[in-house]
């Protein structure tokens, strides 16, 4: 089984730019109504969708309003990837910090209004 998830945007050229250039995905498929990106190492998939497109069914019509979703990006070098996104003036929502539960991580917000936890996993130490 293979996943992507779905956000219908009317901020299609924001967005695109906005993954490419701050995340550097790339694109896979793209039509005038569709956009369908893929993270670095071709791990995972993102879909863009024009809200209310006469070709889609009505479940498909509404734009999501910017609220009640996150993303979770796993990265290997989060404090590298962390200096990129400032280096380029992208607004940090959560700074860079570790967690009790191991994570290292900090948070950025797309042109959607999504959450995006960029986090490396670590396991938790024994004290």
């Amino acid at each position: 089984m293979k996943m992507n998830a779905g956000i219908i945007t009317e901020k299609m050229e924001a967005t695109k730019r906005f993954y490419t250039d701050v995340l550097d995905f790339g694109v896979t498929f793209e039509n005038e109504f569709y956009l369908l990106m893929h993270t670095p190492g071709h791990q995972a998939e993102l879909s863009f969708l024009l809200p209310n497109h006469p070709t889609q069914q009505p479940i498909f019509h509404t734009p999501f309003e910017g609220k009640g979703m996150y993303l979770t990006i796993e990265v290997d070098d989060v404090d590298a990837l962390y200096a990129k996104i400032k280096e380029k003036g992208i607004a940090i929502a959560v700074e860079i910090r570790d967690e009790p539960w191991g994570d290292r991580h900090f948070s950025i917000v797309d042109p959607n209004g999504i959450g995006i936890d960029l986090v490396r996993y670590t396991a938790p130490t024994e004290d």
